[in-house]
């Protein structure tokens, strides 16, 4: 008898053996549909969190560094007071930056406050208010919806222009074109020259709901002194690490710092962000799927007991196929089918549960079934069946043909 051959007796035989005892098959399989359905459902929502975080993340930018006296990662309290004590970033060394670097694409300063914007009687309320120059829209590699962004000559001259963001667009203009509008930030008047296409939030803050002001009209009335960041888009992404050498180097040159001692700024990149966020979510993923791993493993002892009761009720019946000529694998392979067809029948109806509910949970935050979470949740049942019925069949393969004959 073939492989093939015991494959099809076996299953035929064990799914008999399902349907004598459906009651049986049924609780014994309730386990499985428990924990298929919890680790589902956990992996639905982490890789829902993953991909909305990285579609968030991605107007970081791979390629810009991000120069700051703060670094994006500070660990400890000890850490931010080190950080406080440094000089801020001034606009002066942003222009040395911007004549000095060989491998940046485009230099621009940055400095942000929040204020509200009106127009009319309408406003928008905590805006982030970006002052910045026409190299902005390189940088952080933002599209616009409808108008344009700052002329270079606009920043020169400080004239009172404006980009808002989508958010700020719906919140002023109802039915109006936002562009060629005039609107009040701090008590001043700008006139909205472009509006931002809608991108989304970030850490529970929409990106959405900014303006984009001229640097000197920023420094003149909202700020005058400013702690600068200084964002530096790379040409080639290729030549990331060589370009980040290259800007700490003409850093330290410009803020005078001598060979011993240590950079009192930061070089800030995604890679961190996306570093932290890997370490937390990896982790949360470990104890979120051992705690639903465990009702998989309760499913598991589950079929175990329930496959040793099955062996001992039919103790005589494979007695009399190891008789007529049954091998130890054959019967070693028809009760191995029987626990894994338990489990992936479970693994099938946790499945048909887990899909409405994915969809429930799409409500209140992204979660995400993808046919990878599907097929592994379908082996991870499987394994279990394989796992949990293979003591009770090696058990029943190695029963003595007559001892398990004279059993009544």
């Amino acid at each position: 008898m073939n492989l093939v051959t015991e494959l099809k007796e076996g299953l035929l035989i064990s799914w008999g053996a399902i349907r004598a005892n459906k009651m049986r098959s049924v609780l014994t399989t309730l386990g499985i549909v428990i924990g298929i359905l919890t680790v589902t459902l956990m992996g639905t929502a982490i890789e829902g969190l993953n991909k909305a975080f990285l579609n968030s993340v991605s107007f970081i930018g791979a390629d810009v560094l991000y120069v700051s006296r703060f670094d994006w990662m500070i660990h400890s309290h000890e850490e931010w007071l080190k950080a406080q004590k440094r000089r801020p970033v001034t606009l002066a060394q942003s222009d040395a930056l911007e004549r000095q670097l060989t491998m940046a694409k485009a230099v621009a300063p940055t400095v942000q406050n929040g204020d509200k914007i009106q127009y009319k009687k309408r406003h928008s309320d905590s805006v982030s208010i970006t002052g910045t120059t026409d190299q902005f829209l390189v940088t952080s590699g933002l599209t616009l919806a409808s108008g344009r962004f700052m002329s270079p000559t606009e920043v020169e001259g400080g004239r009172p222009v404006c980009v808002i963001g989508s958010q700020v667009a719906t919140n002023l203009f109802l039915r109006e074109d936002p562009v060629g509008n005039k609107v009040t930030i701090g008590g001043r008047t700008f006139e909205v020259v472009g509006v931002l296409e809608k991108q989304g939030s970030f850490l529970d803050s929409s990106i959405d709901n900014q303006a984009i002001v001229p640097l000197k009209q920023f420094t003149t009335f909202m700020w005058s002194y400013p702690d600068y960041e200084v964002q530096v888009k790379i040409k080639e992404i290729a030549q990331l690490e060589d370009a980040k050498e290259e800007l700490r180097s003409v850093m330290r040159k410009v803020r005078h710092l001598a060979p011993n001692e240590p950079d009192d700024f930061a070089i800030n990149q995604q890679d961190q962000i996306l570093g932290m966020f890997h370490r937390v979510a990896g982790t949360i993923a470990a104890i979120g799927l051992f705690i639903t791993g465990l009702s998989l493993f309760v499913g598991g002892i589950g079929i175990m007991n329930i496959m040793f009761v099955s062996v001992a009720e039919r103790t005589r019946e494979i007695g009399v196929r190891k008789a007529i000529g049954a091998k130890r694998r054959t019967i070693l392979v028809q009760f191995l089918i029987e626990a894994a067809s338990i489990c992936l029948l479970g693994g099938l109806i946790g499945m048909a549960f887990a899909w409405p509910l994915t969809l429930l949970m799409r409500k209140i935050m992204p979660a995400t079934m993808s046919p990878i979470i599907v097929a592994i949740a379908l082996l991870v049942s499987l394994i279990t069946g394989v796992l949990s019925g293979f003591f009770p069949a090696w058990r029943a393969a190695r029963m003595n043909p007559v001892d398990a004959l004279r059993n009544e």
